[in-house]
């Protein structure tokens, strides 16, 4: 039996630990960082070795030559997730001993493990993958031999591809928009708005279905990004949810004029806790709350009217605050119960937003846009493949046209889904 190299052992292990996965989330996601870190670092100075000595691990040398594999020498290095182990591969008979500049790299620069681990995450578990993230953070070759990696540029060419599809295919019924923040193009102490579009179609998918630089946050940069998206044959959607910042706002009655706006609650319920005493909070939230999970339109208006009669002696900047935009807030009780929860914030934006700054908090700007896109485009889209579907039955489609009709949009005769 061929004797494994310790990448092949460490590959074998990662496997099986993501099949057991029988552990809290948190902690089984620490786990894999950490072992497949540990992988990649492992593969990494085994090419490194490969390189020096002119072969892999199992091809043979001619009987000429003198130097030869020496085994493996435990090094200890520190990342974000702990201490780990890999194996630095010894050589003996060299005419220059072996020294593993990867290793003394990695020694110094513990922060790259991270940005290694971000990339893993986002973009599988590729060597050449790393190799070039290696490059890119610290802007020279580590690996004196390694070829430019196909993979990166891969990644990047899927991106320009997802920018540019054809959105005929998404009966959107429900879109979110929002925008997440980063330090990008050596601009550290600036971040830009990266703009993000989702959707919840008819056919119960939901999508990523567009992502652009917007620079800031305003309505002439979503203005543009949805003109874009509504090119590219996107249909008017029933519901647009987003938070209060003016520019999303202007842009969703600019563009889509037609389309129900509904203000996100989580955010407003937000601002308006600021506005009374912590002691007062709690009986005012379940009032906001009933006002929220009305039974129809009409008695949401009846109870935020009460609300604002009964407030607006003590409470004048709570009041004026709520009532703000107060119809896009109510507009979700048009939407069918069943639904509600999912539109009424964008709460489906906001955590595959946790997921990307947890990738890319240890990075502390990106050197380009385009690395900056690549890398948020590859968590969020793998982000939407673990999105549980939302169910549309008959009646709730029949629900859906009769609104659309109701706002003049374009509908499409029910079909039964299972």
């Amino acid at each position: 039996m061929k004797k494994l190299p310790p990448s092949e052992r460490m590959r074998k292990e990662l496997r099986q630990y993501v099949a057991q996965g029988t552990m809290a989330k948190t902690s089984l996601i620490s786990g894999l960082a950490q072992r497949a870190t540990q992988m990649i670092v492992q593969e990494l100075l085994e090419a490194e070795a490969k390189e020096f000595v002119g072969r892999g691990y199992y091809e043979r040398g001619q009987e000429e030559e003198v130097v030869h594999r020496n085994g493996y020498e435990p090094y200890r290095i520190k990342t974000g997730e702990g201490k780990i182990t890999v194996y630095k591969p010894q050589v003996r008979n060299s005419e220059e001993p072996f020294k593993s500049r990867l290793g003394a790299f990695l020694k110094g620069n513990s922060d790259v493990l991270e940005k290694l681990a971000v990339e893993m995450y986002a973009r599988g578990m590729s060597t050449r993958d790393i190799e070039d993230a290696l490059q890119e953070a610290t802007g020279e070759q580590v690996l004196s031999k390694s070829a430019a990696s196909r993979v990166s540029e891969k990644l990047y060419e899927d991106f320009e591809a997802y920018q540019n599809r054809d959105l005929s295919e998404y009966d959107v019924e429900y879109m979110f928009a929002d925008a997440v923040y980063e330090s990008i193009r050596k601009r550290f102490k600036v971040k830009e708005a990266v703009l993000c579009v989702w959707g919840i179609c008819r056919d119960q998918r939901k999508v990523l279905l567009h992502m652009a630089i917007g620079n800031k946050e305003s309505e002439a940069c979503w203005v543009e990004l949805f003109r874009d998206m509504v090119r590219r044959g996107l249909r008017e959607p029933t519901t647009i949810s987003s938070d209060g910042a003016p520019g999303v706002i202007k842009a969703i009655e600019s563009v889509f004029g037609k389309s129900l706006r509904v203000r996100c609650w989580f955010h407003r319920m937000q601002n308006l806790a600021g506005k009374v005493p912590m002691d007062a909070w709690p009986e005012i939230k379940a009032q906001l709350r009933a006002i929220r999970d009305a039974a129809n339109l009409a008695q949401g208006k009846q109870l935020a009217a009460q609300f604002i009669l009964e407030h607006q002696r003590d409470y004048p900047s709570l009041v004026k605050a709520f009532k703000v935009d107060l119809e896009a807030l109510l507009n979700v009780l048009r939407v069918p119960v069943a639904h509600r929860k999912y539109v009424r914030t964008t709460n489906i934006i906001e955590r595959s937003f946790g997921e990307e700054r947890r990738r890319t908090k240890v990075i502390p700007g990106f050197l380009t846009e385009k690395s900056a896109l690549k890398l948020i485009f590859s968590v969020l889209i793998r982000a939407t493949k673990r999105w549980q579907g939302v169910h549309f039955d008959a009646l709730t489609l029949a629900r859906l046209d009769k609104l659309r009709n109701e706002l003049g949009l374009e509908t499409r005769q029910v079909e039964e889904v299972s």
